[in-house]
């Protein structure tokens, strides 16, 4: 199905900000965990960043208590960007007016209990309106490879004209971490959703394709987010919402081309900072030298 015309673009995006981060405790006890840095940008940065490359132009953050600094970051700081202009700091200040671009604006929702995904989703549905949207995990900080992600999704939404779930291939049990996909058709990159389910039993997983944190959703979601019961872990579950979407619609999983760190976890953050270091056009040859001096030196060696 070709549905360049069926549906409008995708200009809303949805970044759910409201949970505990409580695998990082005590860092997150009073900033959100979307705020940890990756070398010199938080992580919600990097998913907004790859939101905006995708042509999205309204962001909208559900966010929740003690998550004042995130509508703060993406503010105009008055006071920061005369002091940067009165010390002729121009670098510093076009980075700090660069964070969001004039033309895309940012919307907040309160989210006043953590009831779960589905319900984070289904906060957004008065901005987001009748129009397919993106959604954001922030904590799943992803390396496109030179194409973000969402804009590789973006690309087969257009195609496809349906909601589009990024997936990557998981082994062993950790699959049983995930949203997990039953898929038919499979060309390799796309395929045919046919089920989902919620972090199943390893041995019970329909596939060894879990759901990460990229979507592009139709907005019937909205109606079936209404109607979904509490599901896995007592919460409203987008994956049920999902479920039920298949009744109506074709959804599609895609294999995104590049490099996902679970930014959720600590080795997955630490994983992250370590390659975005070596990949900072400031940092890679400082940051590389001393790493290598440091295994000269036996700091990888056990004692």
């Amino acid at each position: 199905m070709n549905a360049d015309s069926a549906l409008p673009p995708v200009r809303k995006a949805v970044f759910p900000v409201a949970g505990l981060g409580t695998r990082f405790l005590p860092a997150t006890k009073a900033s959100p965990k979307e705020m940890l840095p990756v070398v010199d940008k938080p992580l919600v940065q990097y998913a907004v960043e790859e939101a905006v490359a995708a042509g999205v132009e309204v962001l909208v953050f559900i966010n929740g208590r003690n998550k004042n600094s995130i509508p703060d970051h993406f503010d105009k700081a008055y006071e920061l960007e005369k002091e940067l202009e009165a010390r002729g700091k121009q670098q510093m200040l076009e980075v700090v007016q660069g964070i969001v671009p004039d033309h895309v604006s940012c919307v907040y929702i309160r989210q006043a209990e953590a009831l779960g995904l589905g319900h984070a989703v289904l906060c957004a549905r008065p901005v987001v309106g009748n129009e397919p949207f993106a959604v954001l995990l922030a904590d799943d900080l992803i390396d496109g490879k030179g194409t973000p992600s969402l804009s590789q999704m973006v690309e087969m939404h257009a195609r496809h004209g349906c909601s589009v779930l990024g997936v990557e291939e998981v082994d062993g049990p950790d699959i049983s971490r995930y949203g997990v996909v039953a898929t038919q058709q499979d060309d390799g990159d796309t395929a045919s959703v046919t089920g989902i389910v919620e972090k199943p039993p390893h041995a019970e997983a329909p596939s060894n394709l879990g759901v990460v944190g990229r979507y592009i959703l139709t907005p019937r979601i909205f109606d079936l987010l209404e109607r979904v019961p509490r599901g896995s872990g007592g919460e409203y579950q987008l994956t049920d919402a999902i479920a039920a979407l298949l009744e109506y619609e074709k959804v599609l999983a895609y294999r995104f081309r590049g490099k996902r760190y679970d930014c959720g976890s600590k080795l997955g953050y630490l994983q992250a900072t370590v390659e975005y270091a070596l990949k900072h056009p400031e940092l890679h040859e400082p940051f590389r030298d001393y790493l290598r001096d440091a295994i000269d030196n036996g700091l990888l060696r056990e004692d």
